[in-house]
């Protein structure tokens, strides 16, 4: 009976960590950096150049998903290439194939909102406060940390991955996971915005009266009495109408911004 060795798991499981973006392109996006990770394993398993070179044709197709919760299925299919190679039934390139395209749209989303929409935020959020004044220690809490847990968290998800085999398919797609990917969207959301009222700060220095005492009244206190940090609000929700409505580059918004910001600073609008 042929088995994958420790080592070899650790080869494809490193080259998915530092390569899954490998020759990265549109057409095939992680394609190479999948076949890259699973290069090792068709070679323990099949003897021939010939039984290689068919085996990983296997994961020619196009392949793209969140890079970190996604290497589960480098994982499942390390458990399905081995029980292929030992003959088990109903494990053939369809199969297989069905199993990458079934999960790389789940994960994407659960990995979108969990890691990239809620984790790092929380952790950069971290960081910018570590490295207020300058401290180097805001960027080196993000490396670290990030760098460890992801690796952490990638190791651990893989070796299931490979434990499962197909069986993981149900736990991850099925109605309890949908359950939680939708939970997870939510929760992405909430952290999302909370972080834009955290770190974005957009004030009116406009004045619209004198009180009995002669001080000046503001529009911005105004505002806050009746809607706390509703620019804030206005102009997060215009930046995302541009680019999700409007199909407008984050650079382009970006540089608009900028350009608003200047005008309405010398304008005396925005403070």
């Amino acid at each position: 009976m042929k088995k994958i060795s420790k080592k070899t798991l650790n080869s494809s499981f490193w080259r998915w960590w530092y390569g899954n973006l490998t020759c990265f392109s549109h057409e095939h996006m992680q394609t190479w950096g999948y076949m890259w990770s699973m290069l090792p394993i068709i070679q323990e398993l099949y003897a021939t150049k010939e039984e290689q070179q068919e085996k990983l044709r296997t994961y020619y197709p196009f392949f793209n998903t969140e890079p970190q919760i996604g290497c589960i299925v480098v994982g499942i299919t390390a458990g399905l290439e081995e029980a292929r190679a030992n003959g088990a039934e109903g494990i053939d390139d369809e199969m297989i194939n069905g199993i990458r395209a079934g999960l790389m749209g789940p994960l994407a989303g659960i990995g979108d909102s969990l890691i990239v929409g809620t984790y790092i935020p929380i952790l950069l959020g971290i960081a910018v406060g570590f490295a207020e004044g300058g401290s180097v220690l805001g960027p080196l809490f993000y490396i670290v940390v990030w760098n460890l847990t992801s690796i952490i968290f990638q190791k651990f998800v893989y070796d299931k991955g490979y434990e499962l085999g197909g069986s993981a398919v149900e736990l991850i797609v099925g109605e309890q996971a949908t359950a939680f990917r939708e939970s997870v969207v939510v929760l992405g959301q909430v952290v999302v915005g909370a972080m834009a009222a955290s770190w974005v700060n957009i004030t009116t220095p406009i004045q619209i009266a004198t009180n009995s005492e002669g001080e000046p009244v503001l529009l911005q206190g105004n505002l806050d009495g009746a809607f706390p940090k509703i620019l804030t609000m206005l102009f997060v929700l215009f930046a995302w109408w541009l680019m999700a409505k409007k199909n407008i580059t984050p650079i382009k918004v970006l540089f608009l911004f900028v350009i608003i910001g200047f005008l309405g600073s010398v304008a005396g609008i925005l403070g």
